[in-house]
């Protein structure tokens, strides 16, 4: 019988930084610049990503710096989840939150970090930088996959 893994076993605010930050698995959903309807309150996720996000490898441009030089960039802390209604249903960090199990294509189910990719869980040739999209086209770019 193998160990049971930690995610499993450990709490989200008992993890180490490693374990936190291996926990990603790399979609680069929480990048997208979201809509909230002033009307409804309903959440819009949009293909436009953070000007830092690599849309080919859905890793931040500048990970240690990228709160300095995106100040609405919202660092992901255990605490910070539990009112982040904005995470993407996939997303990992939410899935152990909720108690249930990592999908198949997760890194650390599968062993590859491309799965992700390869399953057309992530943003990968999907996302458009927001340095190439105006405020106002945001609207225009709403899509449903990135829920």
């Amino acid at each position: 019988m193998g160990q049971t893994p930690y995610w499993k076993t450990t709490p989200l605010e008992e993890m180490t930084s490693e374990q936190w930050e291996t926990l990603c698995d790399g979609c680069g959903k929480c990048c997208l610049v979201k809509l909230i309807d002033d009307v409804t309150d309903d959440l819009h996720y949009t293909d436009v990503a953070c000007s830092l996000l690599d849309c080919q490898s859905c890793r931040c441009k500048d990970y240690p710096n990228r709160k300095a030089k995106v100040p609405d960039c919202v660092i992901l802390t255990p605490k910070l989840l539990e009112d982040l209604i904005w995470m993407p249903s996939t997303c990992a960090y939410r899935l152990v939150k909720e108690g249930r199990d990592l999908p198949f294509w997760h890194h650390l189910i599968c062993g590859d970090r491309e799965m992700v990719h390869e399953a057309g869980i992530s943003v990968r040739g999907r996302a458009v930088s927001e340095t190439l999209v105006p405020d106002e086209k945001l609207p225009d770019h709403i899509v449903e996959w990135a829920e």
